[in-house]
């Protein structure tokens, strides 16, 4: 009831927000205002509170659904790193136990050859040894014979000695030995060194977590070719479309990296000032060379001059090079070693980035570390 006037409660004001009985009504202070039954007034203000907390209820379910997506990339990207981790160390694995059982097999095969080597030494030693007994043998016969056939005898018995060949004594050479020198000499290092061949270098590698949705990078990490756009998770450093950076800054010294650009319809390559979301290449500026509509421009997005085109034709591979001490960066075709164009500025960043419509463009490897 109400406590003023002890009347029932019967009406809800709605400009106050309040509960009124019928002498509150007609009241000075609730003079022109608006009224609604109790239940009435209750089942408006429940559906507006309904429509009010949906929003929010919505955002809920849409930070679960973020989690979850969050939790199943972070365990979907955990096994796949862990399964081209395994890769990786298998092929290692694979060609350990090949070197092992190339070098092994080498020396059986040297084992055997020196084996066989010393039979066939043996086996002329036995044929004059044999010939050697023999002569001896009659030799010694001559000598138990009586004096005067001893005597008939003699000049035979010698000038066969003199025609017996002296036997050499056997003597162990260098060549009869296993070379161990051959196998265990700097093994570790030549190990190594066809190790190498093995593997590759990558000077940039691409940061799978800044890559925008239109893109797939591969396993290596070291190309990208554009897709239909896919779902991934919303983390700040994600660029947009089909950009991409590499995982790596430089901020001093002299840095470069080679490209492939093979047939793309569009396509950027180039370094970017400051690491920014969805790629706003004009934050921290950018230089890049770009090719669209089938031409090729030099593009600064810190200076006011509009693109420079240039005068090339069916570019296959760029270099890129980065130079801290010149405050230069310079593009180059790989393929005819040209210049392409240099960007002079005062460089306290430069991050490699890509963005590629279609075709996949792919970092070249150094063909020596």
């Amino acid at each position: 009831s109400d406590p003023l006037h002890s009347e029932k409660l019967r009406l809800f004001c709605l400009d106050h927000q309040e509960l009124i009985c019928l002498v509150c009504r007609d009241s000075r202070t609730h003079k022109d205002h608006r009224f609604s039954p109790i239940e009435e007034a209750a089942s408006d203000l429940r559906e507006q509170l309904r429509r009010n907390i949906k929003p929010l209820q919505d955002k809920l379910k849409v930070r679960d659904l973020l989690l979850l997506f969050q939790s199943e990339e972070r365990v979907h990207r955990t096994k796949q790193t862990q399964t081209q981790i395994r890769a990786e160390f298998e092929k290692l694995h694979q060609f350990l136990r090949d070197e092992e059982e190339s070098r092994m097999k080498a020396l059986r095969e040297e084992e055997e050859q020196k084996i066989q080597n010393m039979k066939d030494k043996m086996a002329a030693l036995s044929k004059d040894m044999e010939a050697l007994s023999k002569t001896i043998s009659e030799t010694e016969e001559q000598l138990r014979a009586a004096d005067a056939s001893f005597l008939l005898q003699y000049k035979t018995a010698e000038e066969r000695l003199q025609r017996c060949p002296l036997v050499e004594e056997p003597q162990i050479k260098q060549s009869d030995l296993i070379d161990q020198v051959k196998h265990l000499g700097n093994l570790g290092f030549n190990i190594w060194m066809n190790m190498k061949k093995l593997v590759q270098f990558f000077p940039v590698v691409l940061d799978p977590n800044t890559a925008g949705p239109d893109l797939i990078l591969s396993e290596d990490l070291t190309s990208g070719r554009a897709e239909e756009r896919q779902k991934v998770p919303e983390n700040l450093e994600r660029l947009r479309d089909g950009f991409v950076r590499g995982s790596e800054s430089f901020v001093s010294g002299t840095h470069s990296w080679e490209v492939e650009v093979g047939a793309g319809k569009v396509w950027y390559v180039g370094g970017i000032g400051h690491v920014q979301r969805r790629a706003d290449t004009k934050v921290g500026g950018s230089w890049f060379i770009q090719f669209t509509d089938g031409k090729y421009f030099a593009v600064s997005t810190k200076s006011p001059a509009p693109d420079q085109g240039l005068s090339v034709k069916n570019l296959q591979r760029v270099r890129v090079k980065l130079d801290f001490d010149t405050s230069t960066l310079t593009f180059t075709d790989l393929d005819t070693n040209t210049d392409l164009h240099t960007f002079t500025d005062s460089f306290t960043e430069i991050v490699p980035f890509l963005y590629t419509y279609n075709a996949p463009l792919k970092i070249i490897p150094k063909s020596k570390f």
